[in-house]
C-alpha cells in the first residue's frame, strides 16, 4: 500500500515546459518513482471511453502538486478561489464605496461670483 505520493515539479526546456515527478517511500531507505506516462487507444473521437485517472492523489499530495506548480510560476487563470481572493476584495471595496458615497451628503451647487447663476 502506498502511504502518500510525493510530488515534484520543475521548469524544463528553458522554462517552456514543466516536468512533474512522483515518488513514494519504499521501506526505510528506498523510494519508488513514477516513469513516463503512457497513453492507451486509439479511440474514435466522440467514442465513450471509460474514465480511468492517470494518477490518484490524496488531499496532501494534491496540495503538494498545486504548491509545486505555484513555485514554478503557474497561477490560476480564472482568478477565483482562495488563490484568487482579489475578486472578493474588489467586490468588498465596491460595497464599501457604495456605503461611503451613500452616506455623503449630495453636492450643493454654489452660486457663482458676481451674483451670476
Amino acid at each position: 500500500m502506498i502511504d502518500r505520493i510525493n510530488v515534484f515539479a520543475a521548469r524544463l526546456n528553458f522554462g517552456r515546459m514543466i516536468g512533474i515527478g512522483f515518488q513514494v517511500r519504499h521501506g526505510e531507505d528506498k523510494v519508488l518513482y513514477a516513469e513516463a506516462l503512457t497513453f492507451s487507444g486509439p479511440a474514435d473521437i466522440g467514442e465513450c471511453v471509460p474514465f480511468a485517472p492517470a494518477v490518484t492523489l490524496d488531499q496532501t499530495s494534491a496540495q503538494q502538486l498545486m504548491d509545486e506548480l505555484w513555485r514554478c510560476g503557474l497561477r490560476p487563470s480564472e482568478g477565483t478561489g482562495s488563490a484568487g481572493s482579489l475578486a472578493a476584495t474588489e467586490r468588498h471595496l465596491e460595497d464599501m464605496r457604495s456605503i461611503a458615497f451613500g452616506m455623503l451628503p449630495a453636492p450643493v451647487e454654489m452660486p457663482k461670483r458676481g451674483g451670476q447663476r
